[in-house]
């Protein structure tokens, strides 16, 4: 057992602890000494300690805990509104069994008042949500903020303008970020009673990447909880539209802008992008298969037209075929140098024409039915 699974094995024992017996039972007193043993132990070779819970996993760090796949606690912090818990500097004992303390408080498995949650004046221990702005994670002290759908995604779509440029410059893909914002954008989904798409309002064309990005990302995992695939299915999907266009940060910037026909080099360079954006995906840190296969795929045709050649006879795979349509519509709805933005009803028709051709028909079907059952639900934003 690695360091940091046997800290949050005694961090979480010693939250069910202080649970079961409260605070002033010898059981509790073992459980928290052993907890603070674990951490300074953990802190011994690394002061800053960082942990980020994510649906169906932990990162230490930046790295995976292949171990505390699955791990039931992940799951409990992150609807407590924990999403990253970190120890900035050495702490007491005092004030590690108060956190836990009032961390079974918010978990709801001791009953306590949460409304003074964090009341310990400095603290080397910061959590909260995995917050956005600036391309970096955050954590937050004390009480955590309210999502309320008065949503501009403007530090959403800072976050995601961020990580293109890394990735330009040559950097590995930031995932947590990358995944922070697909949650982000999930949250903004579902802050009302019934579904809201929050897409955003092309201003500038250079930055259609980005706000093209993060609109298939909502289009997708819309039409996979439209189609029920469920919750890991969806965020995959959310991931996989986020990063579907990934290759084109390494387009020259005249050619993405461009107003007039493209010439054929520079449509071969265009046309370059899946390919690009594929080898990036499996290069970074935790190769992102399914995203990689999207990005590659996302442009093949259901008669096996389109860019790259795909030698697979089976032809794209189904999450490829489902971007791909959220993809087009996107692009149909937002104005480009050379055209105006279609209507919403002329790209669903357009959509539905090239069905059994381009796009796979059963989900052309739900892509439309998609789209008049949430159609008045979709909230175009400011970028």
């Amino acid at each position: 057992m690695t360091d940091p699974v046997r800290f949050l094995a005694a961090f979480s024992q010693a939250l069910s602890t202080v649970g079961l017996y409260g605070d002033d039972h010898p059981a509790t007193a073992r459980a928290m000494s052993l907890a603070f043993e674990r951490l300074q132990e953990l802190q011994s070779s690394r002061a800053h300690l960082q942990f980020t819970f994510l649906a169906g996993e932990v990162l230490y760090g930046s790295e995976t805990v292949p171990e505390l796949e699955g791990w039931e606690w992940s799951t409990r912090l992150i609807k407590a509104g924990i999403e990253r818990l970190e120890f900035t500097d050495a702490v007491t004992q005092e004030q590690l069994e108060r956190f836990l303390a009032q961390l079974a408080i918010r978990l709801g498995i001791r009953s306590g008042s949460s409304t003074d949650l964090w009341q310990m004046g400095e603290s080397g221990i910061k959590f909260g949500l995995v917050m956005l702005g600036s391309g970096r994670a955050r954590p937050v002290e004390a009480q955590l903020p309210v999502v309320t759908l008065s949503y501009s995604l403007v530090e959403e779509k800072e976050t995601v303008d961020w990580l293109h440029q890394e990735v330009q410059g040559g950097a590995r893909l930031p995932i947590v970020e990358a995944d922070a914002v697909v949650r982000s954008l999930s949250i903004a989904m579902h802050a009302e009673q019934a579904m809201v798409l929050p897409l955003l309002e092309l201003k500038e064309f250079d930055q259609y990447t980005t706000t093209h990005s993060m609109n298939v990302a909502v289009l997708a995992m819309a039409l996979a909880e439209f189609l029920e695939l469920g919750g890991a299915t969806v965020r995959a999907l959310g991931v996989a539209g986020l990063l579907h266009d990934l290759g084109k940060v390494c387009i020259p910037r005249d050619i993405l802008i461009k107003p007039g026909k493209l010439t054929d080099a520079e449509r071969g360079v265009v046309r370059e992008h899946p390919v690009v954006g594929a080898r990036m995906l499996l290069a970074s840190p935790d190769p992102m298969d399914l995203a990689a296969v999207v990005a590659y795929e996302h442009h093949i045709m259901l008669d096996g037209g389109g860019y790259p050649t795909l030698h697979d006879t089976r032809g794209a795979q189904y999450a490829s075929r489902l971007v791909h349509i959220c993809d087009v519509y996107d692009a149909l709805r937002t104005n480009r140098p050379y055209r105006q933005a279609w209507e919403s009803e002329r790209a669903i028709a357009f959509i539905e024409s090239r069905a059994g051709v381009e796009f796979d028909p059963s989900i052309v079907r739900s892509f439309i039915a998609m789209m008049r059952k949430w159609d008045r639900r979709i909230a175009m934003v400011p970028a």
